[in-house]
């Protein structure tokens, strides 16, 4: 997400790969038909806290997707995190 003209440092690598493991996880819904790949907010925490990769601890995890969101590789709406960019390969 962050492109050249980026002031910001870029994401570390770990932050990415959970980024890249909750896309894996995102489904699209079938009620839709814009093809929203989401993942509700208490399985991606789930999903990166159950992982044997990342060995995360619960704090980890919620400071990942706050990183996520706040970059702009997810948005949320309610409980619900959609990737923003749905149709690139995550």
């Amino acid at each position: 997400m962050a492109g050249f003209s980026d002031p910001r440092p870029p994401l570390p690598e770990w932050i990415v790969k959970c980024y890249k493991q909750l896309c894996s996880h995102a489904c699209t819904s079938d009620h839709r038909e814009d093809d929203l790949r989401s993942i509700e907010h208490e399985d991606a925490i789930d999903v990166l806290l159950t992982d044997s990769e990342f060995s995360l601890e619960p704090e980890d995890a919620t400071y990942a997707l706050t990183r996520l969101l706040e970059r702009g590789y997810f948005y949320e709406v309610g409980d619900e995190l959609r990737v923003t960019t749905p149709d690139e390969q995550c």
